[in-house]
């Protein structure tokens, strides 16, 4: 493994701030799957919510990004393409005569300081659903909005176009490019992948999937400036020029501690000397060279429209301004009360009871649902002793889901047609989720499935029972899936025949 362990306070932290902080995560009710801090290239918090582990491979959105940044430096640094190279020349079936004039002279530099030409090409409607399948097309005949290399706009589509430059002059996807030139040597997962687009190309903008430490080892190379255990992996120059502000990111004249000390190449500016990967849901990985100091976090805050402020102002609090340039005191007690936390954690679950008296009078009891936007015929419920089963029809048929009344219980969401590795191409199996409810009062029953799968997400319902009535409320957040999954039912009991 790349990073040796070590305390806390040999590496300068106090293990009664890091209790303190994951206590404060713990009490803003934030769904976390993983928390690392690594200071001085010592790893000394690695904490995992059960059922995750540290294999347990996590998409990391647009995190991923920040790879495909690294994967341009390295063919900079081969003096296979310039940062000023007119991204038309990579793409020859599109002739700069029949091109726009603000997409004809955007180069690589522009695309990965996310000021592109467009917004985002390739989604069609959100309602839809669904992506458009030729994206490098979408990318050179969507008419363009602005001058590339003027304003910011955030724009994964760049970050496609950057990623199939990078396949096609290495001739394989951008990750194992990243794993030939470096990652492999520094000990990442040889099965870590990225989601690939309807083209055939890796999506480089949203669909890298690997470990957390995997994660640590992308980020700790450009915190160290790209030289890792007496080795150059990637030139330094190109490296301070990716983490450096290259554009002005925040434009609604807001205080935002993401946006307020500009964008890189790829990669967020944070505060004071500090830098950050973000992808959507918290995957986040902070570097801070000042102090030697990289957190590094995993989990899904999707829904949450402050999910990654509540993690990053609490480090901040607890971590950054807190490190001593030198070793603390040892603290026994701290430290085995940190290791006692560490061992103990577990996925946020939804508050409430685990039992009502509600679950003998609807046992088995069948619902009739009034017509309604999920599509859903009808609804019942079966429970034993600290399992349950919501059983339900809808337009494709028949379903259930298996739920924990005390904790999650794993299970195969009961759809096939959502996405698979493949944008586009259908999975063919239900996404892997994780399903928890809980009495909310004594009628009303709240059930959480987290989708942990290619994509994360969540679907959450809840159901609230008067005499032989129902009435439910039901929200999705899944960037892959559950387009059918949101909005509110109700309808009456019948008997069973």
């Amino acid at each position: 493994m790349l990073f040796a362990k070590s305390t806390p306070e040999q590496e300068g932290i106090s293990s009664s701030d890091i209790s303190a902080l994951l206590k404060t995560l713990s009490d803003r009710a934030l769904y976390m799957h993983s928390f690392l801090i690594i200071r001085n290239g010592k790893l000394i918090t690695e904490a995992y919510y059960a059922p995750f582990n540290r294999d347990s491979f996590h998409r990391l959105y647009s995190s991923s990004k920040t790879f495909v940044s690294v994967a341009i430096g390295l063919l900079c640094d081969e003096g296979k393409l310039s940062l000023t190279d007119k991204v038309h020349t990579f793409f020859p079936e599109y002739p700069a005569e029949s091109l726009h004039p603000y997409i004809r002279e955007t180069t690589v530099r522009n695309l990965l300081m996310m000021s592109s030409p467009n917004v985002t090409t390739y989604s069609l409607p959100p309602a839809t659903g669904r992506f458009a399948t030729e994206w490098i097309e979408s990318f050179f005949r969507t008419p363009p909005i602005k001058p590339a290399g003027t304003v910011f706009r955030y724009d994964t589509s760049a970050t496609y176009i950057l990623n199939v430059i990078v396949e096609r002059l290495t001739g394989k996807p951008f990750l194992e490019y990243l794993k030939d030139k470096m990652l492999r040597e520094l000990g990442f997962s040889e099965a870590a992948r990225c989601v690939k687009s309807p083209e055939g190309y890796s999506w480089g903008g949203s669909g890298v999937l690997c470990t957390s430490l995997d994660f640590a080892t992308l980020a700790f190379v450009l915190l160290r400036g790209g030289k890792v255990n007496g080795k150059q992996y990637i030139s330094e120059s190109y490296v301070k020029e990716a983490t450096a502000r290259q554009i002005e990111a925040e434009m609604s004249g807001i205080d935002d501690m993401f946006r307020a000390t500009g964008y890189g190449y790829q990669i967020w500016r944070i505060f004071d000397n500090a830098f950050i990967l973000r992808g959507m849901g918290s995957q986040l990985a902070l570097c801070d060279p000042d102090k030697d100091l990289l957190i590094v976090c995993t989990g899904d805050t999707q829904g949450n429209p402050s999910g990654d402020e509540n993690i990053m102002q609490p480090v901040y609090d607890y971590i950054l301004k807190k490190a001593s340039d030198k070793p603390l005191p040892e603290n026994e007690e701290a430290y085995d009360t940190l290791c006692e936390t560490l061992s103990s954690l577990s996925l946020y679950k939804p508050k409430g009871k685990a039992h009502s008296d509600m679950e003998g009078k609807i046992n088995n009891v069948t619902y009739l649902l009034d017509e309604n936007p999920l599509g859903f015929k009808s609804v019942r419920f079966t429970f034993k002793d600290n399992e349950g089963t919501l059983f339900y029809e809808n337009e494709r048929g028949k379903k259930e889901i298996r739920f924990g009344l005390e904790d999650y219980i794993e299970g195969q969401f009961p759809e096939t047609h959502y996405c698979t590795d493949i944008i586009g191409t259908p999975k063919g199996s239900g996404y892997c989720h994780l399903a928890f409810a809980t009495w909310q009062n004594d009628w009303q029953l709240l059930l959480r499935v987290n989708i942990v799968d290619v994509c994360f997400g969540s679907w959450t319902v809840s159901f609230a029972f008067n005499e032989d009535k129902i009435g439910l409320s039901a929200t999705k957040v899944c960037e892959g899936g559950l387009y059918d999954y949101s909005g509110c039912a109700g309808g009456q009991a019948i008997k069973e025949a």
